[in-house]
Protein backbone atom coordinates (compact mmCIF):
# COMPACT_ATOMS: atom_id res chain seq x y z
CA UNK A 1 0.00 0.00 0.00
CA UNK A 2 2.97 2.34 0.66
CA UNK A 3 3.62 2.32 -3.35
CA UNK A 4 0.30 4.53 -3.35
CA UNK A 5 1.41 7.10 -0.54
CA UNK A 6 2.77 9.41 -3.09
CA UNK A 7 -0.25 12.18 -3.91
CA UNK A 8 0.91 12.33 -7.57
CA UNK A 9 0.73 8.63 -8.37
CA UNK A 10 -2.19 8.13 -6.42
CA UNK A 11 -4.22 11.08 -8.32
CA UNK A 12 -3.10 9.63 -11.66
CA UNK A 13 -5.05 5.91 -10.91
CA UNK A 14 -7.78 7.75 -9.07
CA UNK A 15 -8.50 9.96 -12.70
CA UNK A 16 -9.53 7.47 -14.59
CA UNK A 17 -10.85 4.87 -11.93
CA UNK A 18 -13.35 7.62 -10.71
CA UNK A 19 -14.83 7.58 -14.66
CA UNK A 20 -15.14 3.88 -14.30
CA UNK A 21 -16.52 3.34 -11.44
CA UNK A 22 -18.82 5.68 -11.96
CA UNK A 23 -19.89 5.04 -15.41
CA UNK A 24 -19.89 1.33 -14.86
CA UNK A 25 -21.60 1.86 -11.39
CA UNK A 26 -24.79 4.24 -13.13
CA UNK A 27 -25.40 1.42 -16.09
CA UNK A 28 -25.44 -1.47 -13.30
CA UNK A 29 -27.56 0.47 -10.95
CA UNK A 30 -30.18 1.82 -13.62
CA UNK A 31 -30.51 -1.65 -15.24
CA UNK A 32 -30.69 -3.48 -12.08
CA UNK A 33 -33.50 -0.89 -10.58
CA UNK A 34 -35.30 -1.36 -13.68
CA UNK A 35 -35.53 -5.14 -13.39
CA UNK A 36 -36.02 -4.92 -9.85
CA UNK A 37 -38.89 -2.32 -9.92
CA UNK A 38 -40.82 -3.62 -13.24
CA UNK A 39 -39.54 -7.29 -14.10
CA UNK A 40 -38.86 -8.72 -11.23
CA UNK A 41 -41.54 -10.55 -9.57
CA UNK A 42 -43.56 -9.37 -6.22
CA UNK A 43 -43.38 -11.45 -3.13
CA UNK A 44 -46.05 -13.88 -2.24
CA UNK A 45 -46.19 -12.42 1.46
CA UNK A 46 -45.24 -8.66 1.29
CA UNK A 47 -46.01 -7.91 -2.48
CA UNK A 48 -45.01 -4.96 -3.95
CA UNK A 49 -43.45 -3.39 -1.38
CA UNK A 50 -40.33 -6.01 -1.17
CA UNK A 51 -39.00 -4.14 -4.28
CA UNK A 52 -37.53 -1.23 -1.58
CA UNK A 53 -34.86 -4.10 -1.04
CA UNK A 54 -33.23 -3.19 -4.36
CA UNK A 55 -32.61 -0.06 -2.87
CA UNK A 56 -32.40 -0.64 1.04
CA UNK A 57 -30.29 -3.75 0.99
CA UNK A 58 -27.27 -1.78 -0.96
CA UNK A 59 -27.66 1.05 1.12
CA UNK A 60 -27.15 -0.70 4.18
CA UNK A 61 -24.45 -3.15 3.26
CA UNK A 62 -22.56 0.50 1.77
CA UNK A 63 -23.35 2.22 5.29
CA UNK A 64 -21.45 -0.77 7.09
CA UNK A 65 -18.74 -1.21 4.83
CA UNK A 66 -18.37 2.23 4.97
CA UNK A 67 -17.65 2.41 8.36
CA UNK A 68 -15.35 -0.72 7.87
CA UNK A 69 -13.00 1.20 5.55
CA UNK A 70 -12.97 4.18 8.10
CA UNK A 71 -11.95 2.01 10.70
CA UNK A 72 -8.97 0.19 8.24
CA UNK A 73 -7.96 3.49 6.73
CA UNK A 74 -7.77 4.98 11.02
CA UNK A 75 -6.14 1.66 11.28
CA UNK A 76 -3.14 2.82 9.02
CA UNK A 77 -2.79 5.79 10.20
CA UNK A 78 -2.25 5.30 13.57
CA UNK A 79 0.31 1.92 12.84
CA UNK A 80 1.74 2.58 9.74
CA UNK A 81 0.97 6.44 9.64
CA UNK A 82 -0.12 5.92 5.93
CA UNK A 83 -0.29 9.97 4.46
CA UNK A 84 -3.52 9.19 2.63
CA UNK A 85 -5.52 7.20 5.03
CA UNK A 86 -6.49 10.45 6.73
CA UNK A 87 -7.87 11.42 3.50
CA UNK A 88 -9.52 8.16 2.86
CA UNK A 89 -11.25 7.93 5.81
CA UNK A 90 -12.50 11.70 5.45
CA UNK A 91 -13.77 11.17 1.92
CA UNK A 92 -15.68 8.02 2.84
CA UNK A 93 -17.64 9.30 5.83
CA UNK A 94 -19.78 11.71 4.03
CA UNK A 95 -21.33 9.19 1.39
CA UNK A 96 -21.08 6.64 4.06
CA UNK A 97 -23.34 8.51 6.30
CA UNK A 98 -25.65 9.32 3.39
CA UNK A 99 -26.46 5.45 2.39
CA UNK A 100 -26.93 5.13 6.12
CA UNK A 101 -29.96 7.48 6.24
CA UNK A 102 -30.88 6.15 3.02
CA UNK A 103 -30.83 2.77 4.65
CA UNK A 104 -33.15 3.64 7.73
CA UNK A 105 -35.39 5.55 5.44
CA UNK A 106 -36.30 2.94 2.93
CA UNK A 107 -36.04 0.64 6.18
CA UNK A 108 -38.81 2.69 7.74
CA UNK A 109 -40.79 3.18 3.94
CA UNK A 110 -40.54 -0.91 4.10
CA UNK A 111 -41.63 -2.06 7.80
CA UNK A 112 -44.89 0.32 7.33
CA UNK A 113 -46.87 -1.80 4.82
CA UNK A 114 -44.98 -5.07 6.70
CA UNK A 115 -44.74 -4.56 10.08
CA UNK A 116 -47.54 -1.94 10.91
CA UNK A 117 -45.13 0.79 12.10
CA UNK A 118 -42.87 2.78 10.85
CA UNK A 119 -40.05 2.41 13.27
CA UNK A 120 -39.59 -0.07 15.95
CA UNK A 121 -36.40 0.55 18.66
CA UNK A 122 -35.64 -3.56 18.00
CA UNK A 123 -31.69 -5.03 18.16
CA UNK A 124 -31.05 -4.00 13.88
CA UNK A 125 -32.34 -0.43 13.40
CA UNK A 126 -31.37 1.15 16.72
CA UNK A 127 -27.91 0.03 16.11
CA UNK A 128 -28.43 1.08 12.31
CA UNK A 129 -29.69 4.87 13.67
CA UNK A 130 -26.34 4.51 16.08
CA UNK A 131 -24.41 4.52 12.99
CA UNK A 132 -25.30 7.07 11.79
CA UNK A 133 -24.92 9.44 14.45
CA UNK A 134 -21.57 8.22 14.71
CA UNK A 135 -20.85 9.01 10.73
CA UNK A 136 -22.07 12.69 12.09
CA UNK A 137 -19.99 12.47 14.80
CA UNK A 138 -17.16 12.07 13.06
CA UNK A 139 -17.92 14.26 10.04
CA UNK A 140 -17.31 16.69 13.17
CA UNK A 141 -14.86 15.66 14.91
CA UNK A 142 -12.71 15.60 11.37
CA UNK A 143 -13.76 19.30 10.52
CA UNK A 144 -13.11 20.85 14.02
CA UNK A 145 -9.73 18.72 14.68
CA UNK A 146 -8.47 20.23 11.48
CA UNK A 147 -9.59 23.24 12.28
CA UNK A 148 -7.14 23.38 14.73
CA UNK A 149 -4.11 22.46 13.14
CA UNK A 150 -4.49 18.26 14.33
CA UNK A 151 -3.05 15.73 12.43
CA UNK A 152 -6.37 13.38 12.77
CA UNK A 153 -4.69 10.79 15.12
CA UNK A 154 -8.11 11.89 17.68
CA UNK A 155 -10.04 11.32 14.91
CA UNK A 156 -8.64 8.05 13.91
CA UNK A 157 -9.29 6.47 17.56
CA UNK A 158 -12.94 7.40 17.12
CA UNK A 159 -13.05 5.48 13.76
CA UNK A 160 -11.63 2.40 15.09
CA UNK A 161 -14.13 2.72 18.46
CA UNK A 162 -17.23 3.34 16.46
CA UNK A 163 -16.31 0.14 14.37
CA UNK A 164 -17.66 -2.07 17.39
CA UNK A 165 -20.93 -1.44 16.15
CA UNK A 166 -20.52 -2.54 13.12
CA UNK A 167 -20.54 -6.73 14.26
CA UNK A 168 -23.35 -5.28 17.00
CA UNK A 169 -25.23 -4.51 13.72
CA UNK A 170 -24.73 -7.71 11.98
CA UNK A 171 -25.15 -9.99 14.58
CA UNK A 172 -28.47 -7.91 16.34
CA UNK A 173 -31.19 -10.28 14.73
CA UNK A 174 -29.25 -13.52 16.02
CA UNK A 175 -28.69 -11.86 19.78
CA UNK A 176 -32.18 -9.97 20.52
CA UNK A 177 -35.78 -10.46 19.46
CA UNK A 178 -36.27 -8.43 16.72
CA UNK A 179 -39.27 -7.56 13.98
CA UNK A 180 -36.50 -7.36 11.59
CA UNK A 181 -36.00 -10.99 9.31
CA UNK A 182 -33.05 -12.69 9.70
CA UNK A 183 -29.68 -13.07 7.03
CA UNK A 184 -31.09 -14.18 4.27
CA UNK A 185 -27.59 -14.51 1.88
CA UNK A 186 -24.52 -16.00 3.45
CA UNK A 187 -21.73 -15.78 1.46
CA UNK A 188 -19.45 -17.85 3.51
CA UNK A 189 -21.95 -20.91 2.97
CA UNK A 190 -22.59 -19.54 -0.96
CA UNK A 191 -26.64 -20.16 0.53
CA UNK A 192 -29.74 -17.75 -0.56
CA UNK A 193 -32.97 -17.49 0.91
CA UNK A 194 -33.99 -15.27 -2.19
CA UNK A 195 -35.42 -16.50 -5.22
CA UNK A 196 -33.04 -16.61 -8.32
CA UNK A 197 -35.22 -13.98 -10.45
CA UNK A 198 -35.29 -11.61 -7.55
CA UNK A 199 -31.71 -12.47 -6.10
CA UNK A 200 -29.70 -11.95 -9.46
CA UNK A 201 -31.13 -8.22 -9.91
CA UNK A 202 -30.60 -7.11 -5.75
CA UNK A 203 -26.51 -8.72 -6.63
CA UNK A 204 -26.07 -6.31 -9.27
CA UNK A 205 -27.92 -3.69 -7.26
CA UNK A 206 -25.22 -3.94 -4.42
CA UNK A 207 -22.33 -4.17 -7.52
CA UNK A 208 -23.56 -0.62 -9.20
CA UNK A 209 -24.38 1.34 -5.83
CA UNK A 210 -20.65 -0.23 -4.72
CA UNK A 211 -18.73 1.11 -7.83
CA UNK A 212 -20.94 4.51 -7.51
CA UNK A 213 -19.26 4.67 -3.90
CA UNK A 214 -16.54 4.38 -4.84
CA UNK A 215 -16.59 6.88 -7.33
CA UNK A 216 -17.49 9.49 -4.80
CA UNK A 217 -15.16 8.29 -2.71
CA UNK A 218 -12.32 8.64 -5.15
CA UNK A 219 -13.94 12.17 -6.15
CA UNK A 220 -13.75 13.20 -2.83
CA UNK A 221 -10.03 12.24 -2.42
CA UNK A 222 -8.95 14.44 -5.02
CA UNK A 223 -11.08 17.18 -3.65
CA UNK A 224 -9.61 16.81 -0.59
CA UNK A 225 -5.88 16.55 -1.77
CA UNK A 226 -6.22 19.62 -4.49
CA UNK A 227 -7.50 21.53 -1.62
CA UNK A 228 -4.08 20.55 0.35
CA UNK A 229 -1.87 21.42 -1.95
CA UNK A 230 -3.70 24.82 -2.42
CA UNK A 231 -3.37 25.93 0.73
CA UNK A 232 0.16 24.71 0.70
CA UNK A 233 1.01 27.25 -2.15
CA UNK A 234 -0.70 29.79 -0.07
CA UNK A 235 1.13 29.19 2.93
CA UNK A 236 4.89 29.04 1.26
CA UNK A 237 3.74 32.63 -0.52
CA UNK A 238 2.73 34.33 2.68
CA UNK A 239 5.85 33.13 4.32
Amino acid sequence: MHKFANPARFLRLARPFTAWFGWVGCVLTVAALAVGLFWAPSDYLQGESVRIMYVHVPAAWLGMAGWSGIAVASLMQIVWRHPLAYVAARAIALPGALFAAICLVTGSLWGRPTWGTYWEWDGRMTSMLVLLFLYIGYIALSDADRARGGEGRITAIFGLLGAINIPIIHYSVLWWNTLHQGQSISFLKGTSTIDASMLWPLLVAAIGFSLLFGAVVLMRMRTILASQMVEARLRRMAA
